[in-house]
């Protein structure tokens, strides 16, 4: 069997028994927010495979296994400690959820986020195969946006957990640091993550077939579980002074503030 095949079907078997377990945990929980979190560290089981099966130029692969398994582990603890802290208390965009779908539809999520995990890694599939004894500048310079863009996220997430801390913010809108120029600059690096994988991926074989990670991740963000979502549940919440937010404060890329 091609190793194009046979490692992302490793993979999906990996990571679709994780999600079955993880399922069964949120049930007895009742707490389907965990999710998040083995999405995340679902990518640090892909990049280990891949790392494994994959025979490809080794300094290539090595790169691109670091990069993923160093993304997928502070973006997992990230989320380990943030939904950690409140296991009993579920997140109010799936608590909306749970309000229209039953337990089946949750299990087909979870299914659907282990195969969103593969689908995903998909370029790290491409980069690591590639047997080219040389790496490209192209490639250089989507490993360094890539590093860029997993700093900002994090940083990003930092500020914004670093200003909930404070009890005197209590009920207020974020505009610490990047969150002055930007109402999502985690959503904004993490969809800048995924361009330079891209740009990774390109020089390697079917590597242009990687363009449908940005794309997708563009469409969750705007048009389902990112921006909308979380918008609506900052209006719930903290009313006109969001809404104000929102009328003053770029909602994607960071910029400065509208008059």
């Amino acid at each position: 069997m091609s190793p194009y095949l046979f490692i992302p079907l490793v993979s999906f078997a990996s990571v679709s028994i994780i999600m079955i377990l993880v399922w069964i945990w949120a049930k007895a929980i009742k707490n389907n927010g965990i999710v998040d979190i083995f999405w995340a560290f679902n990518f640090l089981v892909i990049a280990i495979i891949i790392w494994l099966l994959a025979n490809g130029y080794p300094p290539r692969k090595n790169i691109v296994c670091l990069l993923a398994a160093l993304w997928s582990l502070r973006l997992g603890l990230y989320l380990l400690i943030r939904v950690g802290s409140h296991l009993k208390e579920e997140e109010g965009r799936y608590k909306k959820l749970r309000e229209e779908w039953n337990d089946t539809k949750f299990f087909f999520f979870f299914q659907m986020q282990a195969f969103s995990n593969v689908m995903l890694s998909l370029p790290f599939f491409f980069i690591a195969l590639n047997p080219e004894p040389q790496i490209s500048l192209i490639e250089y310079i989507g490993a360094g946006l890539w590093c860029v863009s997993i700093v900002g996220e994090g940083l990003s997430d930092w500020q914004l957990k670093h200003f909930k801390k404070d009890p005197a913010n209590k009920g207020k809108v974020c505009q610490y640091g990047l969150w002055n120029y930007s109402r999502h600059p985690n959503y904004f690096f993490q969809f800048m993550i995924w361009i330079s994988v891209l740009i990774f991926a390109i020089p390697s074989p079917y590597g242009w077939i990687s363009v449908i990670c940005p794309l997708s991740i563009g469409y969750l963000i705007f048009k389902v579980t990112g921006i909308p979502m979380t918008e609506e549940q900052a209006v719930r919440s903290k009313g006109e002074a969001y809404k104000e937010y929102q009328r003053t404060t770029s909602s994607f890329a960071p910029w400065f503030k509208r008059k």
